[in-house]
């Protein structure tokens, strides 16, 4: 794993002196989540997400990137296939607001100046932090007061981009988020009423959606300029 981190460590320094393309863009979608209430599946977007993106491409197969991302998320056990969880009929709604930096790798060669270079699907590997709502305590019976709180969570993710038209690209992405938590859906072991679930399984929540980025900068020299 050492050696890893060193290479791509080396191949970014070594070649961000030949990138100056920026993309900034906006993306649109779906989220869900996945924990102790509700729905199972893992791809269930029922819930709206949209954000910011900007990428710097530090050579045609790297990209290093940052995103704000705003999610809802929801689940009732009403929408469950599990009988347990059916039959005990609880559910929420949760905000999360969440700033990640990472790295994208491209499968194949991505130069929007050149049409043979001008798609490709790549991998995301990022580190995350969010923030969300919390039950920080119970005055009296189902009545709860709430609080923020802010964690971290191992972000991974596959995507496909492609040119649109002119300096515009857009690309399709599915982002998965492991939580270090098991709140999101207001679970509390110090409060009765909210206590439920496996504490030993942390929560996910998912991203999946569409970005559109527009290219700037002065092309790199790998590029043949208009």
């Amino acid at each position: 794993m050492k050696k890893l981190i060193v290479f791509f460590a080396f191949i970014s320094i070594t070649t961000s002196s030949i990138a100056q393309i920026h993309e900034i863009g906006v993306f649109v979608g779906g989220s869900n989540y996945i924990g102790d209430i509700g729905s199972e599946y893992y791809i269930n977007p029922n819930d709206f997400m949209g954000g910011l993106i900007y990428k710097k491409n530090i050579n045609p197969r790297m990209a290093l990137r940052g995103t704000f991302t705003y999610a809802h998320i929801s689940a009732d056990d009403a929408n469950s296939t599990n009988q347990q969880r059916y039959y005990r009929g609880i559910g929420f709604n949760n905000s999360i607001k969440e700033l990640a930096v990472g790295l994208e790798f491209n499968f194949f060669e991505y130069n929007i100046d050149d049409f043979r270079k001008s798609k490709t699907p790549y991998l995301l590997v990022e580190l995350a932090a969010f923030n969300y709502n919390i039950v920080s305590k119970e005055p009296a019976p189902k009545n709860y007061e709430y609080t923020s709180n802010t964690s971290f969570a191992i972000p991974f993710g596959i995507g496909y981009k492609t040119k649109l038209f002119h300096d515009f690209a857009v690309a399709f992405e599915l982002r998965a988020r492991y939580t270090f938590v098991d709140d999101l859906d207001y679970n509390n072991p110090k409060i009765n009423t909210l206590t439920f679930g496996n504490p030993k399984s942390n929560d996910w929540y998912m991203l999946s959606g569409i970005s559109i980025v527009y290219t700037f900068g002065r092309p790199p020299c790998y590029a043949t300029p208009y």
